[in-house]
Order: structure tokens, then sequence, then C-alpha cells
């Protein structure tokens, strides 16, 4: 069984940063994906970046692309998603997600291919 944990939501002014981080325990982690995703009210669940666990290749949407940035820390099974410059359409619940096996390029962005999930953590950004 799998855990994840994501904290470090809250409520920012636009153009503001947040850093969230997604603890990850009950496994190996050492050939999966980690990934983030975001809901907004009313809106279908969205990909916004993922990183290999073994190697450093990450991978964005052009929609948070230049703004967002994930990192890990092996030691701490930990995944950090770092948010500038953001945005009032920003908001929504983020969610880490993890696979059991590796996910090509293409499945990355593809939320079924995910195996567990986290609580997810909610942003708001003000105008």
């Amino acid at each position: 069984q799998v855990q994840l944990a994501e904290s470090g939501g809250g409520l920012v002014q636009a153009g503001g940063s947040l850093r969230l981080s997604c603890a990850a325990s009950g496994r190996s982690f050492s050939n999966i994906v980690m990934a983030w995703f975001r809901q907004a009210p009313g809106k279908e669940r969205e990909f916004v970046g993922a990183i290999r666990w073994s190697g450093r290749s990450t991978y964005y949407p052009d929609s948070v692309k230049g703004r967002f940035t994930i990192s890990r820390d092996n030691a701490k099974n930990t995944v950090y998603l770092q948010m500038n410059s953001l945005k009032p359409e920003d908001t929504a619940v983020y969610y880490c997600a993890t696979s059991l096996g590796p996910l090509s390029i293409a499945a990355m962005g593809v939320s079924y291919e995910y195996d567990y999930w986290g609580q997810g953590t909610q942003v708001t950004v003000s105008s």
C-alpha cells in the first residue's frame, strides 16, 4: 500500500508563489513516476507536471511551463511543486499521484494511469 500526503496549499495573491510537498511512503519508488494534477470546481482533473523518480526528467503542460517546477528529494521520499507567478486560474485542489510502474511520456498526463492519489491540498489565488 502506498500513502501520499500533500501539504503547502493556501491563499496567495496573483503573482505570488507557493511550494507544495507530497510525502510518499509504503514502497520502493525507484522506478515510477510521480505527478501533480489539479481540479477546479466544475472542471476535469488537469495534469500539472510529472517527474521520473529514478532520473531528473520532468514534464509539464504548456499551461504551467516556465512557472511551475517539480523536484524531488529521494532521501525524504518527497516530491515538490514550486509554483511561481500564480494566476487566479491556478486556483484548484492540487493532488499528487504515483504509478506502480514506469509510464511513457504520452501516458504521464492521463489521470487513470496513476494508481495512488493523495487527499489533495487547496490552492487559492486571489486577483
